[in-house]
């Protein structure tokens, strides 16, 4: 008798400097999402079933991750028992070897587990630096991991105070980009944190330069099309005192897209989904997968051969 297909939670990391984004895009694009990659490694495994990739968390061009996470279909030929956790992480990483894309871990689910709808929360971290003269004052490790501030020192007491109206229920519709699915998405968000400190970098030890930087952490159970990257675009602007503290609440409420200052948007390419959490209610457990920003660095610019 045919056995039913096995279901995997799997949480997976990726340098999205290369990528359309995170989603898989048609087979005539030029340029190919994770996703693509993704679903060509588990047909590689060659399944009974069709393969689908079912993505948590979008993600647009050049984004990173360092915990995204999506649940997969696996359904072996004959008597073929499920795949043991640790060997489906194995063989993905096997056939993802040429691609900065890692599969980090794998759990065996229940067949209605959904990766996008059991997620309780996302957490994402926008890395800048400030008081640049000239991007290229940045050391190498850094290039598209990491916006460059030019000549920029930051009020940082007024960022924070700002990033503090963030906290909460709000209409954030201000704060989200337009898009095909606007108008079926509620607005209203709760966020759980809106956090700035200071950051690190794998440079700072051995790199004779005093560059602040710094991370900004926005977490809620999910996000508007582009929302962090205006969050952090507006509080940005607050610490180099093109916006006043005032404003954030005033756009908050404005409650319209088109009120958010023109090129006000943070770029893609200092963000970097780090979280993505689900709880077992069967069992109480808590998925997740934390991992260092240091990771990434080799990933996006020195990985190794073979």
């Amino acid at each position: 008798m045919q056995k039913s297909a096995a279901r995997y939670l799997i949480f997976f990391q990726y340098a999205g400097t290369k990528y359309s984004g995170v989603m898989k895009t048609a087979a005539d694009q030029a340029v190919e999402g994770v996703e693509n990659h993704l679903e060509s490694a588990v047909r590689k495994l060659k399944p009974v079933n069709e393969v689908s990739v079912m993505i948590s968390s979008r993600t647009d061009t050049g984004v990173h991750a360092l915990c995204n996470s999506a649940h997969v279909d696996i359904q072996r030929r004959g008597d073929k028992p499920p795949l043991l956790e640790q060997d489906l992480v194995d063989a993905l990483n096997f056939h993802l070897k040429a691609e900065p894309i890692r599969i980090t871990r794998a759990y065996r689910v229940h067949s209605d587990f959904h990766a996008r709808y059991r997620a309780v929360s996302r957490t994402y971290v926008y890395r800048f630096a400030s008081g640049l003269r000239h991007h290229t004052e940045m050391p190498v490790t850094e290039r598209d991991l990491c916006w460059a501030l030019r000549d920029t020192r930051l009020n940082i007491a007024a960022m924070q105070e700002a990033a503090a109206l963030l906290l909460g229920t709000h209409d954030f519709s201000t704060f989200r980009a337009l898009s095909s699915e606007t108008p079926f998405k509620n607005p209203v968000k709760t966020l759980e944190k809106a956090q700035l400190e200071s950051g690190v970098s794998f440079s700072q030890r051995h790199f004779h330069r005093d560059i602040p930087f710094w991370e900004l952490t926005f977490k809620s159970r999910s996000f508007l099309y582009r929302q962090v990257r205006r969050m952090t675009g507006a509080l940005v602007a607050i610490g180099q005192g093109r916006l006043s503290v005032s404003q954030i609440q005033e756009l908050l409420e404005a409650r319209d897209s088109l009120a958010f200052p023109q090129n006000l948007t943070a770029p893609a390419h200092g963000l970097f989904l780090t979280d993505v959490q689900y709880r077992d209610t069967g069992t109480n457990r808590q998925f997740g997968s934390r991992i260092s920003l240091y990771s990434l660095y080799v990933y996006a610019n020195f990985r190794l051969p073979g």
